[in-house]
């Protein structure tokens, strides 16, 4: 096979005896199979608990003013966590982090040292600022309790923020010394503490209210230095941290230029979710009118749209960044090396389809009894209409899963060549289409316009991340034999999503949250099962790659 690194240069793969659409199967090919189930793993587990908490968090508030307020406050802090803890933060650390360590560990120990003490002075400063002008907003606001509340929750947690920055330099450092399960582990931590503190409000029937409200506010920032500790105690072995790291003053400077776009570029995602919050909320911050027209979103639509997003985020989490977060590391130590670059790049994008595409299908398929089974138990949570509504944005934010999982591979390719400028472009304009399409939309569709406008923008920015990768870099995403791959797993996702539809559209009617649990248990059940098997039949490599071992041979198997 010759790819275009191998073209660039004039060289073959000697050792790769496969057919054109099979990548060679590699040590490094094994080595990021490993650290993808490692990160699925732990990533599967956080994002459990991050499902058990949203839908814990709605049957406390309901579709609430209160609710929203919490939300809304709760987004804020928790996005900084997910532009840093997702890759943000680590993906302008880790390649010199990484380059530095595999050459003068002492040096790297000196960087990362003199990168965390900046780090919580910055955030620290930022934090101090902040708290001061939402005083001086709440004191300067005209009187309105939902948003005198909200205003409350933002200060409340804001201090969440430095320890999540610290703990997201920690867990960069923990993927280069080969820990990818504990640098995942962080969200375990912010999820216990939310589930334990609104469990004992559900005991004690003490839901509801703002006590409620504060308590949770003040477990999420206890869960920031909780991580924070936990990743420091974990780097022991590898890392001793030194005051002496003024050598690593220059190397610290090109780092934090270099943030600010990686932030942006990597971003893309979280920013847009925290725009829609902020246009879900605005009935709360602006009234119910807004130029002197209803406003179509009401005080309930910050609950509506965190329910349909913690659908859409398990298997974007579970395995979309999983991918991204495995493959960085590799991509940043082969950078350059043209081959090896070229074909990790080729299988992190191909697995990340292999996921991606039955995901998005089977969300949209199933949207009604899912938003049904979590948010309606127990006679508490949303009413019958309110289930509707969360699943018609859910049915706007699905179609956009796989595009958002390669937009994390594609930015993250980007960053491992040294280019951080052009990915942030890419973002930037992203950002202010989701904008012009949330404004328009939301007339129409309502929450679910702010769904499809996310989705609309992500594949936009998609397709353009994966056309200027191949112009800048001369490096096919999809090499042309493996289009075959691709279309092969297009057409079993087709062949899985009629099925499922088929089996829903027989089911004997109902209603009820039993009816809704029987449906989407067959639903899934059906549609791993026919995609599974229809992998298997048609041979997909994908499969293998996912179990690939590092003492497996190198010599490419047969398909």
């Amino acid at each position: 096979m010759t790819d275009s690194g191998t073209a660039a240069t004039g060289k073959t793969n000697s050792t790769s005896t496969a057919t054109p659409s099979t990548p060679p199967n590699t040590p490094q090919h094994a080595a990021l199979a490993g650290a993808v189930r490692a990160v699925s793993g732990m990533t599967l587990l956080s994002r459990l608990g991050g499902l058990i908490r949203d839908v814990m968090l709605i049957h406390v508030f309901g579709a609430t003013a209160i609710g929203s307020a919490f939300l809304a406050g709760f987004t804020v802090p928790n996005t900084f966590r997910r532009l840093f803890g997702e890759g943000a933060l680590s993906a302008a650390f880790l390649p010199d982090y990484a380059a530095t360590d595999k050459s003068d560990p002492a040096a790297a120990q000196r960087f990362a040292s003199l990168t965390v003490a900046l780090m919580l002075l910055i955030t620290g400063a930022i934090t101090v600022v902040a708290e001061l002008a939402l005083l001086l907003a709440l004191w300067l606001s005209p009187p309105n309790p939902e948003r005198e509340l909200m205003l409350t929750l933002v200060m409340l947690m804001f201090p969440f923020m430095p320890f999540i920055c610290a703990t997201a330099i920690l867990g960069g450092m923990l993927q280069v010394h080969g820990k990818f399960a504990a640098a995942s582990s962080g969200p375990l931590i912010l999820n216990g503490f939310i589930i334990a503190t609104g469990a004992w409000h559900l005991l004690h029937d003490t839901t509801g209210g703002r006590g409620t409200a504060y308590a949770l506010g003040i477990a999420t920032v206890l869960s920031g230095l909780t991580q924070a500790l936990w990743f420091a105690w974990l780097l022991k072995p590898h890392v001793k941290w030194t005051r002496a790291f003024q050598d690593a003053a220059p190397r610290v400077r090109a780092m934090f230029k270099r943030m600010v776009p990686v932030l942006l570029g990597l971003g893309t995602l979280q920013i847009n979710t925290l725009m829609d919050t902020l246009i879900a909320s605005a009935s709360i911050w602006l009234g119910p009118t807004v130029l002197g027209q209803p406003y179509p979103l009401n005080d309930g639509s910050t609950v509506l749209l965190t329910a349909a997003s913690r659908l859409y985020q398990f298997p974007l989490g579970v395995f979309g960044i999983a991918v991204a977060t495995a493959v960085f590391p590799m991509l940043a130590r082969f950078a350059n090396e043209p081959d090896r670059f070229a074909s990790t790049l080729r299988r992190a994008v191909r697995l990340s389809l292999f996921i991606g595409l039955p995901a998005s299908v089977g969300l949209v398929l199933v949207r009604d009894q899912a938003m049904g089974v979590l948010f309606r138990f127990g006679g508490r949570g949303m009413t019958a209409e309110e289930v509707g509504h969360a699943a018609l944005v859910l049915a706007g934010f699905a179609p956009g899963i796989w595009a958002y999982s390669l937009n994390h591979v594609f930015t993250r390719t980007f960053y491992a060549r040294g280019d951080t400028m052009t990915p942030m472009k890419i973002a930037v304009a992203t950002v202010g289409l989701n904008f012009l399409l949330n404004i328009t939309l939301i007339w129409w569709l309502r929450e679910a316009g702010l769904a499809w406008s996310t989705s609309i923008a992500a594949t936009v920015q998609c397709v353009v991340l994966a056309v200027v990768c191949r112009a800048k870099f001369n490096v096919s995403v999809i090499e042309r034999a493996a289009v075959l791959g691709v279309l092969r797993l297009i057409l079993i996702t087709t062949l899985m999503g009629t099925s499922v539809w088929a089996a829903l559209r027989f089911m004997p009617g109902g209603t009820g949250w039993k009816h809704d649990a029987t449906n989407l248990a067959v639903a899934c059940t059906l549609g791993a099962s026919v995609y599974i098997a229809l992998a298997v039949l048609t041979k997909a490599p994908e499969i293998r790659w996912i179990m690939e071992r590092r003492t497996q041979p190198t010599a490419n198997t047969p398909r």
